[in-house]
């Protein structure tokens, strides 16, 4: 019996050990794979930024407040004007290490700021369509919701105000556009957008 239990822990042990180094070797390639990638990066020369995927904020949205008489949703306007003059761009996901391989490391600091500027413009979309709610201008909430999901926003409140005005409109058949916008993003809120959005039911 004492064999017996002698070899199970060893056997056991051995397993362990092995796991370990094996977990071990795994993350050593992967951190020379990453620095191997950055060292890569760091020599790619500037490229073009022509091909990016420029955000141009509607007229109609800027043009809001001639319609809907509110200080606040006066404040997100003249925000979002404030943004619509300058490149928008959303990068959500992309690493920069990925983003210096395709553009060149000179131009980091400019796609941060084309980012920051989206990462702006949708928060903003979300408390604009949150302010239009409380005044009960419902259907211009949607087109705002709608126009911030057509950028790929990782924002969830966004795609989960949306659904629950597709339900009180009774169009909750809308929702399943909603969740194929959803399934796009390139996002690691992209899973609990997709499941909470499909628990709503149709």
């Amino acid at each position: 019996m004492n064999f017996a239990f002698l070899a199970s822990c060893l056997l056991f042990c051995g397993v362990i050990y092995h796991a370990i180094s094996r977990s071990k070797s795994i993350e050593e390639n992967s951190t020379k794979e990453y620095w191997l990638k950055e060292q890569r990066a760091n020599s790619v020369r500037k490229k073009s930024l022509d091909n990016l995927d420029y955000i141009t904020i509607p007229d109609w949205l800027l043009s809001m407040t001639s319609t809907v008489s509110s200080e606040s949703v006066s404040k997100c306007i003249d925000e979002l004007k404030e943004l619509s003059q300058a490149p928008i761009v959303n990068l959500t996901g992309i690493s920069n290490t990925d983003l210096k391989l395709t553009y060149g490391t000179a131009n980091i600091t400019i796609l941060s700021q084309y980012d920051f500027q989206y990462t702006n413009m949708v928060r903003i979309l979300q408390k604009l369509a949150e302010e239009l709610v409380t005044l009960n201008e419902k259907e211009l909430a949607v087109k705002v919701l709608e126009f911030s999901v057509s950028t790929r926003t990782d924002v969830s409140k966004t795609y989960y105000l949306l659904a629950s005005l597709y339900d009180e409109a009774g169009t909750p058949e809308k929702k399943e556009f909603l969740i194929q916008q959803a399934e796009r993003l390139n996002s690691i809120m992209k899973d609990s957008i997709v499941r909470t959005l499909q628990a709503s039911g149709q």
